[in-house]
């Protein structure tokens, strides 16, 4: 675990110092106090490090996972956020054994973005009366809020508050664009904590703070309460998975040899949400800001997370007293500018440039996760994303008329047979999936062919083939067939079989030797049959 110590030694601390002021106000952001921001931030930042499945992920309170946190701090106070981070632990340690962690692979990037940016949008909003140094107003949507706690500002101003917290997200924001490696958070809450106590500045403070994590209990757990929070737990669960998964990734990206085992990670972080809650911390998960941290300050393994969490420790158990004159207006000044910084421009202009469903499924993802909650907002980002995949399929697959010439060699036909079955008989080429998004196109364009007394389907070319698909075929040939077209199947693939004989779609031309591996072959039977048909004409018109 420590092959190269001293990095890891560097790193750890670098990322201990970054997280303390993100600890703390994401702690107080959630509702359930810096305390408890800080107990996640050790317990489960070090659990998750021993157990989980990376090396360089970095644990604790996320900005993602509060936003889940403070309607469910709303409703069933402390107790019950630390009963969701349990079932939540649990429903993680499930996914693992399950091996659910490869699946979390497939949300698209464009809900990815969005998700992103909704969840910036909200942190910004929920340090609004931070930020203005008024009381948190009631409500659950993070604009309304917003918007109440502008208004009682504006009854009664006072401006202690908003010095603090602009100050110190422009010194944020300013500092990490001149000089990327310095920790201008952590100088600037303590900037400001002097500030404030050497100039008696009238602004909220953490206050009190216990010296030490508490003794690991279950008394905050009511079970007659968990049919109730089990729907809040999978969606923390839910979102636990996807932002740890995709912070491990960015690790992988910003790394040159690791890789992480997904279902380890799911594994480890369920431990670390199993855990957190006994010492009171709410629930946890891979955070990409502190992950990319520590992979820029040079860690090596996983010693660097565990540093990072006995740092924290140590903080608790001995600088209590300092961290309670932290204001918590440089707190909201901490997160205002991380989610500034969660915003990445030049990325949503280039996805944006992709086209225009990408950006429509962005903005759609990030509108629901400030008018409902997140993992409602990842739904309606996959499902207009499936929307999407499947127009794209429909437009792929496509029905295309070939020349007879094509299958048969100049040789094995004179040219005026050649004319003569062109005449006759049409081929058409299947290409691509024939889904259910492209159905009803396929039959429309498959039967509004000319007048022919046979037609070949050619099927070697179809990729797929689902129930509908197989449905349209059939409706297909009954039509062609209504019409007095004969029609033929040739080149169909074995592992197409399946669909097309549980619905009986072929049995019929099976039985009387209608479906053919090649072409060739299906055209020298259409040449018989027309053959066949022009000598019987003479005996029914004579009768």
């Amino acid at each position: 675990m420590g092959r190269s110590p001293r990095k890891d030694l560097v790193a750890g601390l670098t990322v201990a110092i970054v997280a303390l002021p993100l600890a703390l106000g994401f702690g107080i952001s959630s509702g359930a106090g810096a305390e408890a921001g800080l107990a996640t931030a050790v317990v489960a930042g070090a659990i998750a490090a021993v157990f989980g499945g990376s090396n360089l992920q970095v644990s604790g309170p996320t900005g993602a996972m509060t936003v889940v946190l403070v309607p469910i701090v709303d409703r069933y106070g402390t107790g019950g956020v630390l009963t969701v981070g349990l079932l939540a632990g649990a429903v993680l340690v499930a996914l693992a054994l399950a091996r659910a962690g490869r699946f979390m692979a497939y949300v698209p990037v464009p809900v990815v973005e969005g998700f992103t940016v909704g969840i910036a949008a909200v942190i910004g909003l929920q340090q609004v009366p931070g930020a203005l140094g008024v009381a948190k107003p009631d409500g659950d949507n993070p604009a309304v809020v917003a918007v109440k706690a502008l208004g009682a500002f504006a009854s009664e101003p006072h401006w202690a508050a908003v010095g603090v917290a602009l100050g110190v997200a422009a010194v944020m924001l300013i500092g990490v664009r001149l000089r990327p490696a310095v920790p201008f958070s952590l100088i600037a809450v303590a900037a400001a904590t002097l500030l404030a106590k050497a100039t008696d500045l009238p602004v909220a403070t953490i206050g009190h703070l216990p010296s030490g994590l508490p003794a690991p209990s279950l008394g905050f757990l009511d079970a007659s309460a968990v049919p109730h929070l089990l729907p809040s737990a999978l969606a923390v669960a839910a979102l636990a998975a996807l932002e740890s998964l995709m912070s491990a990734t960015a690790a992988d990206a910003m790394s040159v040899s690791e890789r992480h085992d997904s279902d380890r990670e799911l594994f480890g972080q369920g431990l670390a949400n199993l855990a957190a809650p006994l010492f009171g911390g709410v629930a946890a998960t891979g955070a990409i800001a502190r992950t990319a941290v520590n992979v820029r300050s040079g860690a090596a393994s996983r010693l660097a997370a565990l540093i990072h969490a006995g740092v924290l420790a140590v903080i608790v158990f001995a600088a209590a007293p300092l961290v309670a004159g932290i204001p918590l207006a440089a707190l909201a000044g901490v997160l205002i500018a991380t989610a500034v910084r969660m915003v990445e421009v030049g990325s949503l202009r280039a996805l944006a440039r992709t086209g225009r469903g990408e950006a429509a499924v962005l903005l759609l993802t990030a509108a629901a996760t400030l008018a409902f909650d997140l993992v409602t907002a990842v739904v309606v980002g996959l499902l207009v994303s499936g929307v999407l995949a499947l127009a794209t399929v429909a437009r792929a697959a496509r029905v295309e008329q070939v020349p007879l010439h094509d299958e048969l060699p100049p040789a094995d036909h004179h040219s005026e047979e050649q004319a003569l079955l062109a005449e006759h008989i049409v081929a058409y080429r299947i290409d691509g999936p024939l889904l259910f998004a492209a159905a009803h196109r396929f039959l429309l364009e498959l039967t509004e062919s000319a007048q022919v007394k046979v037609a070949i389907l050619r099927m070697s070319r179809v990729s797929a083939i689902d129930a509908s698909g197989a449905v349209v075929l059939g409706d297909a040939i009954d039509r062609l067939e209504r019409r007095g077209t004969l029609v033929l199947v040739s080149g169909l693939r074995a592992e197409h079989r399946r669909p097309l004989d549980a619905l009986g779609v072929l049995d019929r031309l099976r039985q009387e030797g209608r479906v053919f591996t090649s072409t060739p072959a299906a055209i020298d039977y259409a040449r018989h049959h027309l053959d066949r048909a022009a000598g019987l004409a003479p005996a029914a018109v004579q009768t």
